[in-house]
């Protein structure tokens, strides 16, 4: 098995990115709860909640996805309003870590996701080629970024959690 790179240790470059290749993206961002729910819906509560030492179990890597919903939504906020630097994130992740997501049905999880992300979705769908190609500072990156980067950016980080989740399970259920 090929050794996957941490989130923090990736380095993007957004140019092949075509403004034809946005409603590619916007779809698989659209088919990420149905995917994310295809991979944990069915599993015992206990695989979900199983923590891998001190790291997110899968529920709470579920709750995670939903949790930053609110930075997408709020850094679309920020192209409309044609700010220069996009809204940073807490890599602290405060908000997962504080939420208490092992709690929580998955079932809950799953939905709040769906609905969170088909607003993202419908709002990604309303935009036309020059605002997709609207560009801001992304304070992590430390470059300019277009909105469509922003949803492959988004899109990335579903799949790499949605990678994790797929290691979990071979850890803890298969």
């Amino acid at each position: 098995m090929v050794c996957r790179i941490d989130w923090l240790e990736r380095d993007f470059s957004f140019e092949h990115l075509t403004i034809g290749l946005y409603p590619i993206l916007v779809e698989r961002l659209r088919g990420a709860p149905a995917r994310l729910e295809d991979r944990v819906g069915a599993l015992p509560r206990e695989a979900l909640t199983q923590r891998d030492g001190a790291d997110w179990s899968m529920q709470e890597h579920t709750g995670h996805l939903l949790d930053l919903e609110e930075l997408g939504m709020g850094r679309l906020d920020d192209f409309e309003a044609g700010k220069a630097v996009l809204r940073p994130a807490d890599m602290g992740n405060r908000k997962t870590n504080e939420a208490n997501h092992n709690a929580r049905s998955i079932v809950e999880l799953l939905d709040a996701f769906r609905l969170a992300r088909a607003e993202f979705v419908e709002r990604l769908e309303s935009y036309d080629e020059a605002f997709v190609a609207r560009t801001a500072i992304h304070p992590r990156l430390e470059k300019a970024i277009r909105a469509i980067d922003l949803a492959y950016f988004i899109a990335e980080h579903d799949d790499y959690h949605l990678t994790i989740i797929g290691e979990l399970i071979r850890k803890f259920v298969e």
